[in-house]
């Protein structure tokens, strides 16, 4: 669900070195000297600006299907794919923050801190105890 194509370019004006974007998100642009390098920037500018995304509460756009010899599709890091996906399925099941706080007997707070990309960190039985109120499988993910 949260894997974005990138479209890598190699440059060779000012040395040897790619930079890519993401069609899908504009200003969301990194570089490197070698594809695996890229591979990780492109990793950290995507999670970097999902958070910054969520952050200003813009809706966050979903990734397009882009084909083709230069296109890589990255996934973010782990918390933010699953603050996100997190709070795509709360909001599917047509829940607020604190209806789901209160099925886990747990503060407002708490939750809220769940579905923001940087500060999401739950534990694994935390995570199962989600899963039941949402059912849906979240680890997958």
């Amino acid at each position: 669900m949260f894997e974005y194509p990138a479209k890598f370019e190699y440059y060779t004006d000012d040395g040897n070195y790619y930079v890519v974007e993401f069609p899908d998100l504009p200003g969301c642009i990194t570089q490197g000297e070698s594809i695996d390098e890229c591979l990780q920037n492109a990793k950290e500018a995507l999670s970097g600006y999902l958070e910054s995304v969520f952050e200003r509460n813009i809706k966050i756009p979903k990734p397009s299907d882009i084909k083709g010899d230069n296109i890589y599709y990255i996934r973010p890091e782990k918390n933010v794919v699953f603050a996100l996906e997190l709070r795509e399925q709360r909001l599917k099941k047509g829940l607020s923050q604190q209806e789901i706080a209160n099925k886990l007997k747990i503060k407002y707070q708490t939750y809220q801190r769940f579905e923001n990309p940087a500060k999401s960190n739950p534990t694994l039985k935390t995570i199962s105890k989600i899963e039941m109120v949402l059912g849906e499988n979240l680890i997958a993910i």
